[in-house]
Parts: structure tokens; C-alpha cells; sequence
């Protein structure tokens, strides 16, 4: 099994999980021009595409997930409660509803999708396994309850959301009702959130991506100052862009 991503941040978010019997597209949060390109970057086609599950619905998740689900078959996977926003049109594509913490085969892979605490109808984030290999990908969510801590507490790769340094964000421009949302217990991760995290792992990754990071209430230095003690603990320490994400890593 291996995974990439095609971009990873709030302008748009969207990632690939392949294994030798599928592909599977973490939400797709960009217009279909922008996907046929970016899949073609990372040598895919989407006719090659088994499912897109979807994390929540807004809009830097699901931007995309109607125009290219119609436009070639491709089912989706999303929870009753992602369902119901009403932001995917249930009549041009083929829906499987997730119970979320009940796994479930897609093309040969096992996926879990975990609960989490963010401010949607009913998010979660997944847990894909295939060939006894185990990748978490551990995005939007403003607090990490013990649930949180337990689903993803042995994966072999993690991509994990460090989206705000807390000063920065208090500092910078969103209004004060945006910077409450960001940094409250269901809205994102900060990067001191997710180092203390990794801190409390059980068993660590031996791949650690660092994902949605915000290209406003964040920097890459700040990221990597705060993630500088596991780039020598882990095999890899990757850091996800908003414009070209990361190219395939095997799990």
C-alpha cells in the first residue's frame, strides 16, 4: 500500500491510497480541472479511481466530489450525517453510507472510519488497512479525545494535521470569531496539539506526514521547529503542501 497527496490545506484538500487491487481518493476538494491534472502528475487516471470517501462536507473536502463522481461512476462513501448536509447530490452518484468506528472492505483495502471532533454534521477520519500494513489519516479536528488517541495509536504511516501555531493565529488576520472557531475543541489541530500527540503514541510511525497546514496562521519553519526532534526518531518526516502535497510514500 502506498498514498500520495494532490493538495493539503484550507484552499483544497484531497489524497490517494493505493494498494495492487485499488485506488481510493480521500476527498476531493478542488474543481475537476485542477484533479485530471494533479492525477495525471502522480501517474493515475481517474477512470482508475474504486471510491472517494469523503472525510465532512466543507467545501475545501468536497469542492470536487460531484463533478467527478458523475462524470465517471465513481461511488462515494460518506457518513448519514455528511449525507444530510446536502452538499452531495445523492441522485447523480452512487452513495454507501459509513457507520462511523465499522470498517469496511473498499477494492481489496480495509478502511475505518473514525469519529472525530469538528464542526460538521458527522466527521470522521480514517484508518486504511491492507496486507497487514496500517496508514492513519488524521486531519480536521480541533481536540484529540482518547477515542482520537486509540483508533490511530499503531500506524505504520500518519498523516497528521498540524494547521496553526497558536500565536501566529491570534496575531493574524481572520476575525475573532474565525480565530475561536480554528483554535476551539472542534475546529483544527495546532502544531503543539500534534506534537503531544506523537509524544503519546504507543507504538510511532515510521512515516510521519504533516498536513493542512495553514498558509496564513502558519509557517513550514514553525512546523519543522516543533516537529525538528522526530526527524531524527522516524524513518521520514514529510511536510504537506497546499500546492503539490507530497508525492507517493509506501506504508
Amino acid at each position: 500500500m502506498r498514498f500520495c497527496c494532490l493538495g493539503s490545506g484550507s484552499k483544497g484538500n484531497a489524497t490517494l491510497v493505493q494498494s495492487d487491487s485499488g485506488l481510493i481518493l480521500i476527498d476531493c476538494g478542488f474543481s475537476l480541472k485542477y484533479m485530471l491534472a494533479a492525477l495525471e502528475v502522480k501517474g493515475c487516471k481517474p477512470e482508475q479511481l474504486s471510491a472517494i470517501v469523503v472525510t465532512h462536507e466543507h467545501g475545501d473536502h468536497i469542492k470536487g466530489v460531484n463533478t467527478l463522481a458523475k462524470r465517471y461512476s465513481i461511488p462515494v462513501y460518506l457518513t448519514r450525517g455528511t449525507l444530510r448536509a446536502d452538499k452531495i447530490d445523492t441522485q447523480k452518484n452512487i452513495i454507501h453510507i459509513l457507520q462511523p468506528d465499522r470498517t469496511v472492505d473498499i477494492a481489496g483495502i480495509t478502511v475505518q472510519p473514525v469519529t472525530v471532533p469538528h464542526d460538521a454534521r458527522e466527521p470522521c477520519q480514517f484508518v486504511f488497512t491492507h496486507a497487514e500494513r496500517t496508514l492513519g489519516v488524521l486531519t480536521d479536528l480541533g481536540s484529540l479525545s482518547s477515542h482520537v488517541r486509540q483508533s490511530f495509536s499503531a500506524c505504520h504511516a500518519l498523516l497528521l494535521e498540524a494547521n496553526h501555531d497558536v500565536s501566529m493565529l491570534w496575531a493574524g488576520p481572520y476575525p475573532q470569531s474565525l480565530k475561536q472557531r480554528v483554535i476551539g475543541d472542534w475546529g483544527h489541530l495546532s502544531n503543539e496539539q500534534a506534537a503531544d500527540f506523537m509524544q503519546h503514541l504507543s507504538v510511532l510511525p515510521e512515516t510521519l506526514v504533516l498536513g493542512h497546514i495553514s498558509e496564513k496562521n502558519n509557517s513550514l519553519a514553525l512546523v519543522r521547529k516543533a516537529f525538528e526532534g522526530w526527524e531524527s526518531t522516524l524513518q521520514r518526516v514529510i511536510y504537506a503542501s497546499q500546492q503539490s502535497g507530497f508525492d507517493w510514500l509506501e506504508v
